[in-house]
């Protein structure tokens, strides 16, 4: 199943709609698509809506035009901490096809999630292939998904990893975010 929140009024709808606890949004889209950009706006936007948000984003390091580094942001301290650096640059930790991922900031990413209460807006970015097929890295995050402590979940997957995320949640709804996605258009005027 597809669904599109791309506006004000289907993100109020997603809370307005009753009794759903525990609705799932699976976002996806192509590397470079602004998943992550996304995903901060509708925090922010669910901010000014009175909708407190939790959960982890992935936000991309950029010196010169390069991308360096991967953060990794709480969003209910607003505490942010390097998770990854590119492969070859010093880093201890997982190692992925790009990327060095500390794991000092991958437990602190996992206990912010294991300490996470019931929540109106969970969102995380992202899964990977870390978390889906090595079971390692923010796997706290796969069981509070299937907890459903929260009335709206928007969670990051690759389209790579998109059926390993639906044979795990398959009450999940899927999103595809694409460059320029409505929702952005709407908040970054």
């Amino acid at each position: 199943m597809q669904v599109l929140i791309d506006s004000p009024d289907s993100l109020l709808a997603s809370f307005a709609s009753g009794n759903e606890p525990g609705r799932l949004i699976l976002v996806t889209g192509p590397s470079g698509s602004d998943k992550t950009r996304w995903c901060l706006a509708l925090a922010d936007y669910a901010s000014i809506l009175g909708i407190h948000a939790g959960g982890l984003v992935s936000p991309a390091v950029f010196e010169g035009g390069l991308k360096v580094g991967i953060d990794l942001l709480d969003l209910r301290s607003g505490a942010q901490r390097r998770l990854a650096v590119r492969r070859g640059e010093s880093g201890n930790g997982q190692i992925t096809e790009d990327w060095h991922v500390d794991d000092e900031t991958l437990n602190w990413g996992n206990e912010i999630l294991a300490h996470s209460g019931a929540c109106q807006l969970f969102i995380l970015d992202e899964l990977g292939p870390l978390e889906l097929e090595r079971g390692v890295g923010l796997t706290n995050g796969i069981e509070l998904i299937a907890a459903r402590r929260y009335r709206l979940a928007c969670v990051v997957v690759r389209p790579t990893l998109l059926e390993i995320a639906q044979a795990l949640w398959p009450w999940g709804e899927v999103l595809q975010i694409h460059s320029n996605h409505p929702l952005e258009a709407i908040l970054f005027r």
